[in-house]
């Protein structure tokens, strides 16, 4: 298992990807970490941790793969290639007690524009998936005290969305024709917009 944490790793993922498949066309960024708590006191190697994942992960994987991506954009059967980073919904409102989650998903929107500004015209759509809740593991890294403070009362009045649901996003985002890019899609439960 590679770890995207580290540079070396997320390079060698991507390169094991092209070699297998012989070019790379798509990569999604869904790797995440969401530890939450108030900022006074907080653990700081929870911040590493989240800020590790979060953006160094997506940073290290998107650097290696973008010149496979142009590659493919210019020279591949679709002559189109794509770039989905998964955010939030805490990368657009910021939430008490969210605050360094809320720092990194406001970063990869950010960093989302800016490469899409950079890269979309040479046929790499990059574009940004705003979730809302999801039922994922993403709560369950969070100590006892705030699973049951902060997300427990929000698992028990939303009903949340499905994995699928994301994954419909993306597949949806990724299958646009050559000439329509979707820069910004938001998914959230109906409980919740």
């Amino acid at each position: 298992m590679r770890v995207i944490t580290d540079r070396a790793q997320a390079e060698a993922a991507v390169e094991q990807t092209v070699e297998h498949f012989g070019r790379l066309d798509t990569l999604v960024n869904n790797a995440g970490l969401m530890l939450l708590g108030p900022v006074v006191g907080a653990d700081a190697e929870e911040w590493e941790r989240m800020i590790a994942v979060n953006v160094k992960g997506l940073l290290y994987t998107t650097r290696a793969a973008v010149p496979h991506l142009l590659q493919a954009a210019g020279d591949g059967s679709r002559r189109v290639a794509d770039i989905v980073n998964i955010s939030s919904i805490a990368g657009r409102v910021a939430w008490n007690g969210y605050g360094v989650y809320n720092l990194t998903k406001f970063g990869v929107n950010g960093f989302t524009e800016s490469l899409r500004q950079e890269v979309t015209q040479r046929h790499v759509r990059v574009g940004v998936l705003e979730p809302g809740g999801v039922n994922t593991e993403l709560d369950s890294h969070n100590r006892p005290e705030i699973h049951g403070e902060m997300i427990q009362p929000f698992l028990d009045t939303t009903e949340i969305l499905a994995p699928e649901d994301i994954a419909d996003g993306v597949t949806y985002m990724v299958t646009r024709p050559r000439h329509a890019s979707i820069a910004e899609l938001w998914i959230m439960p109906t409980d919740q917009a």
